[in-house]
């Protein structure tokens, strides 16, 4: 791995899995309604439906990597775009809460597995995110394994996170000024993140 590229995509990719999307909305609202467990017990479900959809972009990109050179630049372009409308999106609905959800333990399951696979934020964002922080002077494989799996371990730390805290502070954490804070403050490192990415150049 290229350590300049390497740490910069997990600072990304750390705002990203931070800032509120369907999996935190998700987390955070059943924590808040039934607990730490069985908000864990969802967390469970979203870390596998992660590691899936991770492991199939990446095995997709590694293929673009190697045939498609052109495409490369295209989805440059489309994650800053992309990035700066999710950023836009953090901000304008920063302080919204999902709604309470309550089921069994293998529901809540099966519910985070769904909503992981089926979750456009990391369906579009990785795809098109991943490919900027390869070396092209190293097989483009490994670098795409170590930055998904890097990805669902941090995903699966702060969504835990996410869990016990709804869970053990639900009306600190659930006050709309908080949230809408944490919401505005991460829309706004997305929106530069994605005018980074558009200035950005891979080396060569």
């Amino acid at each position: 791995m290229n350590p300049a590229l390497f740490t910069a995509f997990l600072l990304i990719t750390a705002v990203l899995i931070v800032v509120p999307g369907p999996i935190v909305t998700l987390v955070i609202s059943t924590g808040a309604t039934q607990g730490v467990r069985a908000a864990l017990t969802t967390v469970a479900g979203t870390t596998l439906g992660n590691v899936l959809l991770l492991a199939t972009i990446a095995i997709g990109l590694n293929w673009v990597v190697a045939h498609a050179g052109l495409l490369f630049e295209a989805l440059r372009w489309v994650g800053a775009a992309y990035l700066v409308w999710l950023g836009i999106q953090a901000w304008r609905n920063a302080g919204r809460s999902g709604e309470a959800l309550s089921d069994t333990g293998r529901r809540r399951f099966l519910r985070g597995l769904v909503v992981a696979l089926s979750n456009p934020k990391t369906i579009v964002f990785f795809t098109a995110f991943l490919p900027q922080f390869l070396d092209p002077a190293l097989p483009a494989g490994p670098q795409l394994a170590a930055m998904c799996a890097a990805a669902a371990l941090m995903a699966a730390v702060t969504d835990s996170g996410w869990a016990v805290a709804a869970g053990l502070g639900r009306a600190w954490l659930m006050k709309p000024a908080r949230a809408k804070l944490l919401g505005r403050i991460g829309g706004g490192v997305l929106i530069g993140g994605g005018l980074w990415l558009s200035l950005a150049r891979r080396p060569s």
